[in-house]
């Protein structure tokens, strides 16, 4: 696997705690930003090596060569042209090693998932040419554990656009053997989709038009057409249930009463969903602003991820290995001084396979105003979690509960999700 970091479209990535936009030392020659314009200081040297990469990208956006075409104009890119890379050398590294290491000598999913998002917006302004766009998370899969030892690659081009919608792919890369084959050195894959707004009216916007050229992308292509055909169905909402769904919907509520009612004579294998919930509230400070000014949608990322790490933990009672992220949608942004509470819960178990149970934790994020009674959902996320057979061997008796609702609301989200992870499987 060729991991060659001096490629013109693979960004450097060190470890420092400079400022991101801070190339050399200061002197009394060097213009500074002002420290208003600087995103949070504290998020991964990714995140801000990616971030200086595209202020670059507005710099040349204000002051165009005098041949470049007028913005307006809309271009037809290949997904070469929007390709870039990321490489973080772990293997020599110790600092940048130890900023993403996690306590089982593996890389933190949740500051990955920060870098994902970066790449992903840089990506998406490197094609678009502009920046004003809402983003979402189509589905994140891991293939395999990372480890924080070996170096890694993030690779990730637009793969696919529509009239104003972009879907960006990002692949994980960390090859243990040289001579392995590429798609088995893919540690996880990464989709991103990205809508086009109007500056002025906020409706969406027309973007750059995309040719892929060789046959996987090609194939790309034509594989996330389908998903956006399937995204627009997903779109329609709540659907009334026939009648076979009716009875599901009845059978579990059915099994939540006794809880409820007779909890004495509740299966001791079931467990209500209320009590798996887990809560987290903070005040979003300057730090974790991105270069908009607004929180950074990494940082709420991974903020749920490691609630729903530790909503998984506490209901299985091992140590949960992450499966992948399910669609997520940014609702609304969230601003710097803003009080957030995210919330979290299993949703539901699966357990046909024994070697590979699948726990669905849900975290929803409110964005809370106490000062006029307010509370709004900015995010829902959906993370799939496990638990290896290795840790299960050294656990006598070790079985994962079946959740079951209290409420009808509960219950039709339960359903919900479950057959939606069926349409993307």
């Amino acid at each position: 696997m060729d991991f060659n970091c001096s490629s013109p479209k693979t960004i450097p990535v060190f470890s420092t705690f400079s400022s991101p936009f801070d190339s050399s030392p200061p002197d009394s020659t060097s213009t500074r930003k002002p420290i208003s314009l600087w995103p949070g200081m504290y998020h991964s040297p990714v995140t801000n090596a990616l971030w200086e990469a595209r202020s670059k990208i507005f710099e040349r956006l204000l002051d165009p060569p005098k041949d470049a075409p007028p913005q307006s104009e809309l271009l037809t890119r290949t997904p070469s042209q929007s390709r870039t890379s990321i490489f973080y050398n772990l293997s020599s590294d110790f600092i940048l090693r130890e900023q993403y290491r996690d306590p089982w000598n593996e890389v933190r999913i949740g500051k990955l998932l920060e870098d994902l998002d970066a790449l992903a917006g840089t990506i998406s302004v490197k094609h678009c040419s502009d920046d004003d766009s809402k983003a979402a998370v189509d589905k994140i899969v891991l293939k395999k554990a990372i480890s924080v030892d070996i170096d890694l690659k993030i690779v990730g081009s637009v793969i696919w656009v529509g009239t104003s919608s972009i879907e960006i792919q990002l692949e994980v890369i960390q090859s243990t053997d040289e001579n392995s084959d590429s798609s088995d050195s893919v540690a996880l894959t990464a989709n991103f989709i990205f809508v086009a707004r109007d500056s002025k009216t906020g409706k969406a916007a027309a973007v750059n038009r995309l040719s892929p050229e060789t046959d996987r992308e090609k194939n790309l292509f034509e594989e996330a057409e389908a998903r956006s055909k399937l995204r627009k169905k997903k779109r329609v909402g709540r659907r009334e249930f026939d009648d076979e769904e009716v009875k599901r919907l009845q059978v579990l509520l059915a099994e939540g009463r006794i809880f409820c009612d007779m909890p004495a004579l509740a299966d001791r294998d079931s467990i209500l969903l209320k009590d798996t919930r887990l809560e987290n509230s903070l005040i979003c400070q300057p730090q974790q602003r991105n270069i908009h000014g607004r929180i950074f949608g990494g940082f709420l990322m991974l903020r749920a991820f490691e609630l729903a790490f530790s909503t998984a933990y506490a209901f299985a009672g091992l140590v949960p290995s992450f499966l992948e992220v399910d669609h997520v949608d940014f609702l609304m942004p969230v601003d710097v001084g803003d009080f957030l509470r995210l919330t979290s819960c299993v949703l539901y178990t699966e357990l046909e396979n024994p070697d590979q149970p699948l726990i669905n934790v849900e975290v929803v994020a409110h964005v809370t105003r106490p000062e006029i009674r307010s509370s709004e959902v900015s995010n829902t996320f959906h993370f799939s979690f496990t638990v290896r057979p290795e840790a299960k061997a050294k656990k006598n008796g070790f079985k994962i509960r079946k959740v079951v609702p209290a409420t009808e609301e509960e219950a039709h989200r339960i359903l919900e999700r479950m057959d939606a992870d069926m349409l993307t499987r």
